[in-house]
């Protein structure tokens, strides 16, 4: 499955995602949905901020836009969105999903999405990484020979089977490679995190 083809931006707020075989809608629930598996953290602790991140947003633009005019007469606001549609996401600038920001709640429900995917839900996929990845026999940026499973001679693999180990480390990149892997890898990460 290609995540492009694939990508709405109506399903990447928490809510909608969870919805998605994790739990079901219930009113009485709170977060107004009921979790099929319990204790999963990432839905557990992500609906509490999600919650607290709505709020926030709520309060934020219902302070600035009392009504539906003033969200409809906001010609920055409107441009904003539209480049956002149809420049950010050209591929996708004319899906049906696309919501439509006529009153306060569509703005809410817009930039509660926008900060959720640029923050929590960023940093809940992408910053666990970095403990497995940042080892460098995990996850090695190149390999100099294809690893010994495949498309292994005959000779190849009776070296595998005698000494795996050898083998394995032949297929990775030498310690100068390495180094300079790990130290772009380690740049990349300390500047995003402050």
């Amino acid at each position: 499955m290609a995540y492009d083809q694939q990508w709405r931006f109506d399903r990447e707020a928490l809510p909608a995602d969870t919805e998605m075989g994790i739990a079901v809608e219930d009113r009485t629930a709170p977060h107004g949905l009921k979790l099929m598996i319990e204790d999963y953290p990432f839905a557990n602790d992500g609906l509490m901020l999600w919650d607290a991140l709505k709020q926030w947003v709520a309060d934020y633009v219902n302070y600035y836009y009392k009504d539906s005019s003033m969200v409809r007469s906001d010609t920055e606001l409107q441009a904003w969105w539209t480049e956002i549609r149809t420049k950010g996401h050209e591929d996708k600038k004319d899906e049906p999903w696309w919501p439509v920001l006529k009153k306060p709640e569509g703005i809410i429900g817009t930039i509660i999405t926008i900060v959720w995917v640029a923050s929590a839900h960023h940093s809940a996929v992408n910053f666990g990484q970095y403990a497995f990845a940042g080892y460098f026999p995990n996850r090695p940026s190149i390999a100099r020979t294809n690893m010994p499973c495949e498309d292994p001679t005959e000779e190849r693999w009776k070296r595998f089977l005698d000494n795996p180990g050898s083998e394995l480390l032949a297929c990775f990149p030498s310690q100068i490679q390495a180094t300079k892997s790990y130290g772009y890898s380690t740049c990349v990460i300390k500047s995003f995190s402050g």
